[in-house]
């Protein structure tokens, strides 16, 4: 009797990755601005007004940041990729050596390797891209991950910035609106920190403090710096 074996790989790592880097700066940023101006003034209209602003501010900066990362990763993979087209054209014996060295440092026998080259560079384009691979170590990314990327991050933030600030567009007392947003918006580091370390492979419960740790440091600098400011 034969068992299929299936090999489990996350399937959506570029994903989780927007989500955590938007979600992450989504929850601690407006945070520690929230607590900072809660700590100079008494009413959470303004506080309001500045949070909403920073985290349309945000997200769009974070968006684009997202969007310059993947179109200079797509650029950088079709400068690569032309230059070792040339390459195989104008000194293709350079590139079989290239190869072979790399055919050799994953254990393959010289004789073995040579032959494997020769018959590689019948096929131009494999032949390339097994340089790309595994010469460079450059995956073909897709074309259209820059404008996702884009989108995914600026949500993430979005729906992050607004859980610290909740609290203050239904409470008008800004010393008590800081108290909830305080608690809801660790409570929400910890879930975000435990999930992220989940998805990645590491330790859950230490992601789940790190993370809780930063965004509390964050604002309570921040809270104090304003507090400091304002009594002078």
């Amino acid at each position: 009797m034969h068992h299929h074996h299936e090999e489990e790989h996350f399937k959506s790592p570029d994903f989780v990755k927007d989500i955590v880097i938007g979600m992450a700066d989504g929850l601690t940023v407006p945070f520690a601005l929230a607590a900072g101006l809660s700590g100079a003034i008494d009413t959470t209209a303004i506080i309001v007004t500045a949070g909403i602003a920073e985290i349309a501010a945000g997200s769009i900066a974070m968006g684009l940041g997202g969007y310059l990362a993947g179109r200079t990763e797509v650029d950088h993979y079709a400068k690569e990729l032309e230059r070792e087209n040339y390459e195989a054209d104008v000194f293709p014996e350079k590139e079989k050596a290239e190869v072979r060295e790399v055919l050799e440092e994953y254990g393959v026998s010289k004789e073995s390797s040579k032959l494997i080259a020769e018959e590689m560079s019948k096929d131009k384009e494999k032949w390339v891209n097994f340089m790309m691979r595994f010469e460079l170590g450059l995956e073909k990314p897709d074309a259209k991950r820059a404008s996702r990327s884009a989108l995914n991050i600026g949500i993430a933030y979005i729906v992050g910035g607004l859980v610290p600030l909740s609290p203050y567009i239904f409470i008008h007392d800004s010393s008590k609106a800081l108290l909830v947003s305080v608690v809801v918006t660790l409570v929400a580091l910890f879930i975000f920190g435990f999930l992220k370390a989940k998805a990645i492979g590491q330790h859950e419960w230490e992601g789940a403090l790190k993370t809780t740790l930063i965004g509390a440091l964050a604002a309570g600098a921040a809270f104090g710096l304003a507090s400091l400011i304002s009594a002078h």
